[in-house]
């Protein structure tokens, strides 16, 4: 869709116009989506008259898209890692709508409001990768999203914007929606192909990375839903425009999702670069009940968590953040009042892992088990100080020693939740207790 004029930097934010999820009544419907002004860029990328499949993603990568799943890598150089055309070699996109991540539901949102624009970022992706197949992987508890997502696919096909010669253009290309079954290991690219292509979801070693042996041996590129919706607002505005939105180094607009202690919980589009500060205390309606902000995850549960004190003057976006001592991640937010009981919340947390570990990998096999059984047993009061140490050391053993990052993902909040809070985890442990050489023992001095 074209755009109205959005604010250009996060700090005017109050006058922001959206563009991802637009104030539209019924807009997940085609008429209305077209009413609107949706599938203007499409018709404009495949008339001829100004695009060609180099343009389109030379003005992507101008744009400085980054990805919306996590890593935030440059979208545009992402498409250039494809090799060069072979008309006897299949090429592929995937879609990466298997949103599992604890505090992350913001593609929920695209897909139930705004699929259409989803769907012409797929087209014109499709057409400047050269690309005849998408694969749109959804997380299967969407499933009242995916039937709808269904619906308005078919009506693309018999109007002629999805399948055999789009538009009397001559470019050709099919989506295909598929439904995943609920396994969180699945959001990681190689796991999605494998799920696609019938196998168990296990991660690929990398390289060869998906763009040179992706779905099937061919080359793949995966991108983000959120990202993939961008792209139709680059095209209808221009890369200047989208690159003047938020932050220089990491712009565009920005669906948060906000969870936790606050008074207005939600998915909320604003400009990247948003003061964390703000985000929670204006646009979230601050914390319910007037209680004390005590904690922060800012980018779903596998982010490091932020201390109260550490984000003034912090903003949403990958270098600022990651200064700060976290990652932007999804920009999911977790938001915690002061009456959080942190060793009970990572104790959540370690569950969640340690169900979805695939397996694969001993490190994450083993770790992530371990993890929840030494955070349970601390909860429960049954631990000792002894064990925030092997905790700590546990994250050791486990991050960058393993085919994919869930390992990362489930220590890092371990790490960070026990260094940042440790006061509270030794509050919950007995002293521990070691042999002396006499046969007596001593209790140790808890760490300060």
């Amino acid at each position: 869709m074209e755009a109205t004029n959005p604010t250009s930097k996060a700090g005017d934010w109050r006058n922001y116009k959206r563009v991802l999820l637009p104030p539209v009544k019924d807009l997940h419907q085609l008429e209305v989506y077209e009413d609107n002004g949706g599938y203007k860029a499409l018709r404009d990328v495949l008339s001829g008259d100004k695009w060609d499949p180099q343009s389109v993603t030379a003005e992507v990568k101008k744009s400085n898209l980054r990805g919306r799943g996590g890593a935030c890598f440059p979208t545009g150089l992402k498409w250039t890692f494809m090799p060069p055309v072979d008309p006897d070699v299949p090429r592929f996109l995937c879609c990466n709508g298997d949103e599992s991540e604890p505090g992350t539901f913001k593609d929920r949102q695209l897909m139930e409001y705004n699929p259409h624009l989803l769907f012409e970022g797929i087209l014109i992706a499709n057409y400047a990768m050269t690309i005849k197949t998408c694969y749109l992987y959804v997380r299967g508890e969407y499933a009242q999203w995916i039937e709808q997502m269904e619906a308005e696919l078919e009506k693309l096909y018999k109007k002629g914007y999805v399948g055999e010669n789009i538009m009397g253009t001559g470019f050709s290309t099919d989506i295909v929606i598929h439904k995943g079954a609920g396994a969180y290991i699945c959001g990681e690219e190689t796991s999605l192909m494998e799920s696609l292509e019938g196998k168990r979801a296990y991660p690929r070693i990398k390289p060869p990375f998906p763009a040179q042996k992706g779905i099937w041996g061919y080359p793949t590129t995966i991108n983000n839903v959120e990202t993939l919706a961008c792209v139709p607002l680059i095209i209808n505005n221009g890369a200047d425009w989208y690159s003047g939105i938020g932050a220089e180094k990491h712009p565009g607009p920005v669906l948060y999702g906000i969870s936790g202690h606050v008074n207005k919980p939600g998915v909320y589009e604003y400009p990247s670069g948003m003061l964390i500060t703000d985000l929670i205390y204006e646009v979230a309606g601050g914390m319910r009940g007037g209680k004390k902000l005590k904690a922060v995850v800012p980018g779903g549960s596998s982010v490091p968590i932020m201390k109260a004190d550490m984000i003034d003057g912090v903003t949403m976006d990958v270098d600022t953040i990651r200064e700060a001592g976290s990652m932007m991640g999804t920009a999911g937010m977790l938001v915690m009042d002061e009456d959080t009981d942190m060793v009970s919340f990572l104790r959540r947390i370690t569950h969640f892992y340690h169900h979805e570990s695939c397996g694969q990998c001993t490190p994450c096999r083993e770790g992530t088990g371990w993890l929840e059984n030494l955070v349970t047993r601390i909860d429960r009061g049954e631990g000792n100080l002894r064990d925030l140490d092997l905790l700590i050391d546990l994250c050791d053993q486990m991050e960058g020693r393993t085919v994919c990052a869930l390992a990362d993902a489930a220590a890092w909040p371990v790490r960070w939740t026990v260094t940042r809070f440790r006061e509270e985890f030794e509050a919950k442990c007995k002293p521990a207790v070691f042999p002396t050489g006499d046969g007596a023992t001593e209790a140790a001095v808890p760490a300060t």
